[in-house]
């Protein structure tokens, strides 16, 4: 049976590619389309949806925790630049509901910061390195992008964190120019020797991609809160 989803943000960017996408997926059907504020289309019972997928604003992301605490269904969040009271919201939905939170649901993205906290067990204070590296991330975005730090600059400063290498805030470097879709470079730098590694996003539909598959996975999870790390496996 095919997993039913309602996507909220679904006149957006994000919002028609993972549309699109999910036409040609069995797997995945779109039973309800909300926009900034009411729905565009498809079935208006609670009852119809499986995984409610957010891809909007703060409001619709209020909007989204209101959906799936009236139907009980699962959640992803694919919005950035949330609030810390958002966050709060969220974390006390996964008590009840299975909730993911993806600042970025590129199956990429999600290497790398498993790279960037192996790198840092390796080369920060308490690996071979000694202590000896400092580290730099840039990321570059469209210039219509409000947050900055991306959240996912955000996530792979705490993915190198987490593996003992700290990452002071001012290391953290935001291009917003252009049409660029989005590019994460982690910049190691040791004694005389460089280590660069680098995500760039050519298209949105990788991410439309990932969030379909992350979509399928959270299906029937027990509540609880995850991330992409989990969908990885």
């Amino acid at each position: 049976m095919a997993v039913r989803v309602a996507l909220i943000g679904a006149t957006g960017r994000m919002g028609t590619r993972i549309a699109a996408l999910a036409e040609g997926d069995e797997s995945v059907r779109i039973a309800r389309r909300l926009g900034r504020s009411e729905a565009v289309d498809g079935d208006a019972s609670h009852s119809a949806v499986d995984v409610i997928v957010d891809f909007s604003s703060e409001s619709g992301t209020r909007r989204a925790i209101a959906e799936a605490r009236a139907c009980g269904a699962a959640l992803l969040v694919g919005t950035t630049g949330l609030s810390a009271e958002i966050l709060r919201e969220l974390a006390e939905l996964g008590r009840t509901n299975a909730v993911l939170v993806a600042p970025n649901t590129s199956l990429g993205v999600a290497v790398t910061r498993k790279l960037a906290r192996l790198a840092a067990q390796l080369l920060g204070p308490s690996g071979p390195g000694g202590g000896a590296w400092s580290v730099d991330i840039v990321e570059s975005h469209h210039d219509r992008k409000k947050d900055a730090p991306s959240g996912t600059a955000i996530a792979i400063a705490r993915a190198l964190e987490s593996g003992g290498m700290a990452v002071p805030s001012d290391r953290i470097h935001a291009i917003r120019a252009g049409d660029t879709i989005g590019e994460h470079e982690i910049r190691l730098a040791g004694p005389s020797e460089r280590i660069h590694v680098m995500h760039q996003a050519v298209t949105r539909d990788l991410f439309a991609a990932g969030a379909l598959r992350a979509a399928r996975w959270l299906a029937g999870r027990p509540a609880g809160s995850y991330t992409m790390d989990d969908v990885l496996g």
